[in-house]
């Protein structure tokens, strides 16, 4: 049997398995079947922690999505692996590594744990894009959306701001745009509406797992987009289903920090 715990970031769920004492990392089989909500555990994402490879990090974290694809970059799996740590060393901050890089996390809270995720890439060659264009306003149109902002944040995002996220059928236009030939290693999708501007309603289509509760990387590209076109201010609330989180695009350094809340849901153990 393989111990888990199972924990969210505002309805984003995460399956964490530790892998420091035996190398154990999960092929794509696996992750899909502890993914299956049916016959499975049931989760958006699987994380898996390794030792790190120097002193100066605390953990290596290793991500995939539900159908087994390799995840670059999960800022809600970030504040819960943050938490696990601070609870398992006492700390109140820590650096976590994962194949993007590092980030840097610490406590804000009983439940809130804040994560520093860098700077955002905004060449359309860091999205990746398959061609050259200014990802200030990428041209690609499909029904009713048009010309994102596209920023990566580790992974791409593909940001459309809207009149009203609600309606958008993002189920329908969600996977169409995250396997469009314009993303060669495929996009998140975001649908943001503008509330004021320090409140943005977004829902997001994640690739590789679908529609999701909640996606961090996906706020803090929402935010740095709304920036970037001057619709907001560098600090705002992003308003998911899941809840909010508060998300800083800082001009002294040019990070971007991520504010919400880690909740454990249960502990179990996987048959091998």
């Amino acid at each position: 049997m393989r111990p888990f715990v199972k924990m969210h970031g505002l309805g984003n769920d995460f399956v964490v398995f530790d892998g420091r004492n035996d190398g154990f990392v999960p092929d794509a089989d696996f992750c899909r079947a502890v993914a299956d909500r049916h016959r499975g555990i049931g989760c958006d994402q699987i994380t898996t922690l390794a030792k790190p490879n120097t002193d100066e990090v605390d953990i290596f974290m290793h991500m995939a999505n539900a159908d087994g694809s390799l995840v670059r970059g999960c800022g809600n799996a970030s504040r819960c692996v943050g938490k696990l740590l601070f609870e398992e060393t006492g700390k109140r901050e820590g650096v976590i590594e994962t194949i993007s890089g590092q980030v840097h996390v610490w406590r804000e809270g009983e439940d809130c744990v804040a994560v520093d995720f860098g700077a955002p890439r905004l060449g359309w060659e860091d999205i990746p894009l398959a061609a050259a264009h200014d990802t200030l306003r990428v041209p690609l149109q499909v029904e009713g959306l048009s010309n994102p902002c596209c920023v990566s944040m580790g992974n791409p995002h593909a940001v459309f701001f809207v009149a009203d996220a609600d309606s958008v059928p993002l189920d329908v236009w969600g996977p169409e745009i995250e396997k469009h030939p314009l993303f060669p290693d495929r996009t998140n999708v975001e649908v943001a509406e503008l509330k004021t501007s320090d409140k943005i309603r977004m829902r997001v289509w994640e690739r590789g797992t679908g529609i999701t509760q909640a996606c961090g990387t996906g706020a803090m590209a929402t935010l740095v987009a709304a920036v970037r076109r001057g619709m907001s201010a560098r600090r705002a609330s992003i308003l998911m289903d899941g809840g909010e989180l508060v998300v800083t695009w800082r001009e002294s350094d040019g990070h971007v920090i991520m504010e919400g809340t880690a909740t454990l849901a249960f502990r179990g153990e996987w048959p091998d």
